[in-house]
């Protein structure tokens, strides 16, 4: 009879802890699903389907790094950014320029006077490009519907994007992606250009999209070529397209000793 008793009450301990075990579980389950939906912004219906024709946006949130190759004129220039923090490293044969995550920097590898853009805003000029559309997801951003882009007949709908006050170098800047109607895939970028002196700031520069190649599931560029421009429309095509090589795409982040300014760089304030 005891042994009854004891067996008896050693089921309804097992059965009570694994119900509570199972309470805990659940608990957890919702917990984390809680903070999912909290964590997860509310991109618009747009611009979600042309994240998803691109990869989606989930994908390229798991990548932690990205490098790419151009040959320029005077060489090949690689770009290597670390995608959460931004962190970047441009080395080409006449300059290094870098952003440590707080500030850009730069080495002048030439004997004259550096013709570049500006370091302060180059450091994330091309990579910005390059891996559009999925930068339009960063924290501080304003959507909104634009006036459609027509060309050749095919209307491409757009989706507006501005930022809010004091994100980034240029938060007056104004972005307007276009996109299949169809496919949903990105083809048109317009945007402002406020850190030049001497030119119009509100008036929209464009390039064309559509020659992409696959990196880890994402569909990312192979060129982008820039087009003339009048009343916020693009013309004729204005020069070769920036071509990109050895792209590369890691679930890994680069060490950011990498992006610190050596001993014979200068802040760039």
């Amino acid at each position: 009879m005891k042994n009854q008793l004891f067996l008896f009450a050693l089921l309804i301990t097992v059965f009570a802890c694994k119900q509570e075990k199972e309470m805990v579980l659940e608990k957890e389950a919702i917990m984390e699903s809680v903070k999912a939906k909290v964590a997860t912004p509310a991109y618009p219906e747009n611009l979600t389907k042309v994240f998803n024709a691109h990869g989606g946006i989930d994908a390229w949130k798991s990548m932690k790094s990205l490098s790419f190759s151009q040959e320029k004129e005077f060489g090949k220039e690689v770009t290597l950014t670390n995608l959460d923090s931004r962190e970047a490293l441009i080395d080409s044969p006449n300059a290094t320029i870098g952003f440590d995550g707080q500030t850009p920097w730069f080495v002048n590898k030439t004997d004259g006077d550096y013709k570049g853009y500006n370091p302060k805003f180059g450091y994330n000029l091309m990579f910005y490009f390059y891996a559009m559309p999925f930068v339009l997801a960063d924290d501080g951003i304003n959507y909104a519907d634009a006036e459609p882009l027509v060309i050749d007949g095919v209307t491409y709908p757009g989706i507006q994007v501005t930022y809010n006050a004091g994100v980034g170098e240029t938060p007056e800047d104004r972005y307007v992606m276009y996109y299949n109607p169809e496919t949903y895939v990105m083809e048109w970028l317009g945007y402002t250009v406020s850190f030049v002196e001497g030119i119009d700031k509100k008036e929209l520069h464009f390039r064309k999209y559509g020659d992409w190649q696959e990196v880890n599931g994402l569909k990312l560029p192979n060129s982008i070529t820039g087009y003339g421009f009048k009343n916020d429309k693009p013309t004729d095509k204005a020069k070769a397209p920036n071509v990109f090589t050895d792209v590369k795409l890691s679930t890994t982040a680069a060490d950011s000793k990498v992006f610190a300014k050596p001993e014979d760089g200068t802040f760039v304030e």
